[in-house]
């Protein structure tokens, strides 16, 4: 494989990297405020976005999207990741979502859920997590949907469901079987349409003080029709980790826009800073940083694409998506903060955006599944290799 941006794409990213950094990136002070004037302003950079042509790329193009295929789109979703508004300014904010009731809904459910989602004309939301209960384990969920007089009839409680106080509905994953069915074979996904009755936004929970509408949602015997269930019954585990495996690669690649971002800010004060006698770029202890970080965010770089290169062959790539999540959340960790610690005392404040990068990255160890989980099921792969007589040749893989 070739790691070069492919000159189809190039065009596109550029024009991306453009609206980013001229448009999405400027508008962060007052998209942050979530009042009228953020509201309206990302309305017009959305519309601006469809002018352009830059809305929902990665969106099959029978949807409403650009089309883009998986691998051209990773190159795309790099720089759209410099900002955390750059998901919902183009369009993109809905693809883990559309891809799997793209796959997976029936026609009625895509005319009522997939069609308008493409549009951003409504939010998606998917629940999985519960409180009480290690996320990392979801064979231990505890939320209930049994089937009576035609309706599924959800008990439960779940938290940090993203957007769920302004989705219009929730993909819920919940137990329909019974016990002593096959753990991963136990759960399936149901719609469910967010103004239901006995659906309760318990309270919007702040990640390390920031507000980004993750919710804690009571389901109070909710009551849904049985034309609510998404794919096969008791298929929730694949359907989901088929929702989970590219979105790793699409995290992993706005982590890299991420750190970018933070590099360049870093690189521009070194050059910019004076102190004892001359720049800081000619102390060795700052070289150090920009050293460090040049090499861990290439490492991570060349590992997603080649991740996502196998991804775009038909493999299913968890040894190198387990890998490449834990390695790109780590190295975007302490990329943004070696740039916190040049720009000192004011990387602390909201004078830069690095202080917000610094919480979002420090999440993103734990959402998808954390580092430890990652760690292990990767290393358990590779090891099956050797006790079963093969090895773990890197030049073949």
């Amino acid at each position: 494989m070739s790691f070069e941006i492919p000159p189809s794409v190039r065009p596109v990213r550029d024009a991306v990297h453009a609206f980013m950094t001229e448009r999405v990136e400027p508008a962060e002070p007052v998209l942050r405020r979530g009042d009228e004037e953020a509201a309206a302003l990302m309305a017009e950079l959305r519309r601006e976005a469809k002018a352009e042509g830059l809305w929902a790329l990665g969106h099959p193009r029978e949807l409403g999207g650009g089309g883009l295929p998986f691998l051209d789109y990773v190159y795309v979703n790099e720089v759209q990741g410099r900002s955390e508004f750059g998901q919902l300014a183009l369009g993109t904010f809905t693809l883990q979502d559309s891809l799997m009731l793209h796959r997976y809904a029936t026609a009625a459910q895509r005319e009522r859920f997939l069609e308008p989602l493409v549009r951003a004309e409504i939010n998606p939301s998917f629940a999985m997590t519960e409180p009480g209960v290690a996320g990392s384990d979801p064979t231990q969920i505890t939320t209930t949907a049994v089937l009576e007089d035609g309706h599924w009839v959800i008990r439960g409680r779940k938290w940090f469901t993203t957007l769920a106080s302004s989705a219009a509905y929730t993909a819920v994953m919940c137990r329909t079987e019974p016990e002593g069915a096959p753990p991963h074979r136990a759960f399936s996904i149901i719609l469910v349409p967010t103004d239901t009755p006995g659906c309760t936004i318990v309270r919007e929970m702040p990640v390390l003080g920031l507000e980004g509408g993750h919710c804690e949602v009571l389901y109070d015997e909710v009551r849904v029709p049985e034309d609510h269930l998404l794919g096969p019954r008791g298929h929730g585990f694949a359907i989901a980790q088929e929702r989970l495996g590219p979105g790793r690669i699409f995290h992993c690649m706005r982590f890299l826009g991420q750190a970018q971002r933070a590099f360049d800010l870093m690189c521009a004060r070194l050059n910019e800073r004076r102190a004892f006698g001359g720049p800081l770029a000619d102390k060795q202890l700052m070289q150090q940083h920009v050293f460090d970080s040049y090499a861990e965010i290439q490492a991570a770089r060349l590992l997603t694409l080649q991740a996502a290169h196998k991804i775009d062959s038909g493999q299913q790539a968890r040894v190198e998506i387990g890998a490449v999540k834990v390695v790109a959340a780590r190295m975007l960790n302490a990329v943004i903060d070696r740039a916190v610690q040049v720009y000192g005392a004011e990387g602390l404040t909201e004078d830069t955006p690095l202080g917000r990068m610094y919480r979002h990255a420090r999440a993103a160890r734990i959402f998808d599944g954390p580092d430890e989980v990652h760690v292990a099921a990767t290393a358990r792969r590779v090891l099956k290799e050797y006790a079963e007589g093969r090895t773990w040749e890197f030049a073949l893989r």
